[in-house]
């Protein structure tokens, strides 16, 4: 019965309108700054992959699990802009959301300070709800919520500044059209993508030891609620990495991973539930994998009178 008490309130939430916090959460987050903030598309060298998997708050029915793709590219030395495609799905309980964007940003030079990425999220959100109610009579409930699908506009804008020193900073904001997914029918259910709001930054600490030291903090709020994630990494030459995150009111996650070439990045994190599931959940799982492919120097091209070859 307890791990139905999840799955119930979910579907409460549905019986109207619901606002809560709606974004995806991952531990790995300094990874996927990109779908958070547009402004960070191929801000850094080459074209990147990450692929992540999330499986929260295990052996809880109905618990949330995602999965995110992005792709983005440095696109400076061909076009002004840089680019990327961020593509994530998510399920709790019987909600489905599909969200697809084109990130396109304008790297601005700081002189000194560093790189300013102004950038711009378009794309399209898909949302769906597929009820399995178990009624206890024979007689259907005309109350009670149906599936439908619909789609929607969806805007991101952010920024984000590389700095010279280490460091990075960004300000950005999700779901700007807060769009309205609606079903058909006599029992008419809602349900709005509430705007969000992200404040993430960080420093790496280099040559502490054999290695390097990082630090991330992102804050997220969509005016309702509000919750943040502060980790740090140890990164041992460049090959593997161990850390901790603390993320306020949720869990508390150990993250490892390894790099088995250069440019190849493995890791896992498992959460340890700190709210009011711990006794009930068997925390969380996350798998990431990252691939970059670092594009080779423009060649120089140089030109001989043919009297002196």
């Amino acid at each position: 019965m307890k791990k139905n008490y999840l799955v119930l309130l979910l579907l409460l939430m549905l019986g109207g309108s619901s606002f809560s916090q709606q974004d995806k959460l991952l531990t790995h987050f300094m990874y996927d700054k990109m779908s958070l903030n547009p402004g960070e598309a191929g801000i850094d060298d080459g074209i990147c992959g990450v692929l992540m998997y999330r499986n929260q708050w295990d052996k809880v029915n109905g618990a949330p699990n995602s999965v995110l793709l992005n792709v983005e590219a440095n696109l400076s030395r061909y076009i002004p802009v840089n680019v990327g495609v961020s593509f994530y799905h998510d399920e709790i309980g019987f909600n489905r959301q599909n969200n697809v964007l084109l990130n396109i940003s304008y790297p601005l030079e700081l002189g000194g300070v560093g790189t300013l990425g102004i950038g711009v999220g378009v794309g399209l959100m898909n949302f769906s709800m597929s009820p399995d109610w178990v009624p206890p009579t024979t007689i259907i409930d005309p109350t009670l919520p149906v599936g439908y699908v619909s789609n929607n506009l969806d805007l991101n804008f952010g920024l984000y500044l590389k700095g010279k020193n280490d460091f990075y900073a960004g300000l950005s904001s999700t779901h700007l059209t807060e769009s309205l997914f609606t079903s058909k029918g006599l029992n008419v259910t809602t349900y709005n993508s509430r705007r969000h709001y992200y404040a993430m930054g960080g420093k790496t600490f280099r040559g502490i030891g054999p290695g390097d030291i990082e630090t991330n903090v992102l804050i997220r709020t969509d005016l309702l609620k509000m919750s943040a994630d502060i980790n740090a990494r140890y990164l041992w030459k460049n090959i593997a990495y161990g850390g901790l995150t603390y993320r306020t009111s949720d869990a508390i996650a150990i993250m490892l991973g390894y790099i088995p070439v250069e440019n190849l990045t493995i890791g896992y994190s498992y959460d340890i539930t700190i709210n009011r599931l711990a006794g009930v959940s068997r925390g969380t799982h996350e798998i990431l994998v990252k691939y970059c492919y670092i594009l080779p120097p423009v060649p120089i091209q140089k030109s001989k009178h043919p009297r002196w070859l």
